[in-house]
């Protein structure tokens, strides 16, 4: 038996990267699966590479700083499904690279509400109804990343943002554990997203060095000597929303290829 069969998994950020592979994971293991994203057009892709695998998917627009997308989204996915057994709330935007003092207040405020106030938003919603439905319960993932645990240069609001995350994660694991709900984070380092490639070229052009330069140097600081794969990250996930994880709550998975090892 698969380890998600008759389980329900909504993913967040589900269209690209890590959400994606995800997404896909959590269907080949047998769940059936809410991918849910801002655009449409690579959401829909996604629900549809797993229909026509032979497994169970629906797209739901929806943007994660907006709480009435995120009451609809969880109400959309009990509508199709009847209940959420595994949730990742993987929404994230990188914002632009800049020194702390030279950001406005819109990329503060932009990066905020999807980032941090997205996933409280998702877990208010998820928890509501992982504590309503029967039987009560249920895992949530919220990806994080390794940023978050000690700050990045040029990324001082979105490492805050990731450090919340991983405060929310910490916190909801205490409150609701008696209740039968999970709460971890997955501590992400690079893995080979747009993401990722973004934020390379922004440094690139900051710091005046070729982008083959700036990639050799962060692979010089990864023990494994490369850039991750988003599957492994999924498989992450997936573990922890796992019945193989089930004495495990308010943990921070660190996945980088030991890129932070020597401050752990």
């Amino acid at each position: 038996m698969a380890r998600f069969e008759q389980k329900v998994a909504l993913v967040t950020g589900g269209s690209s990267g890590i959400g994606r592979a995800t997404a896909l994971a959590f269907a080949r293991e047998g769940a059936s699966v809410v991918v849910a994203a801002r655009g449409t057009e690579q959401g829909e892709e996604v629900a549809h590479e797993i229909s026509v695998s032979g497994g169970e998917a629906v797209f739901v627009r929806a943007d994660m700083g907006r709480s009435e997308n995120v009451a609809a989204l969880v109400a959309r996915t009990v509508e199709v499904y009847g209940h959420v057994d595994c949730a990742v709330n993987n929404a994230a935007t990188e914002g632009r690279l800049a020194p702390l003092a030279d950001y406005e207040e819109d990329d503060f405020d932009a990066s905020v509400a999807v980032n941090l106030k997205g996933v409280w938003l998702c877990m208010k919603h998820e928890i509501r109804q992982m504590l309503s439905q029967q039987p009560s319960g249920g895992a949530i993932v919220n990806t994080s990343s390794v940023n978050g645990l000690g700050g990045a240069a040029l990324g001082s609001i979105y490492s805050a943002t990731k450090a919340g995350v991983l405060a929310l994660t910490k916190s909801a694991a205490q409150e609701y554990g008696a209740a039968g709900i999970r709460v971890n984070a997955l501590a992400a380092g690079g893995f080979d997203t747009r993401m990722l490639a973004h934020s390379l070229e922004m440094t690139s052009e900051i710091v005046g060095m070729p982008a083959d330069a700036i990639k050799a140097s962060f692979l010089g600081m990864v023990p494994l000597g490369r850039i991750g794969r988003p599957e492994e990250a999924a498989a992450a996930i997936l573990w922890l929303c796992s019945d193989e994880a089930a004495y495990v709550t308010g943990h921070s998975m660190i996945v980088d290829g030991g890129a932070t090892a020597w401050a752990r």
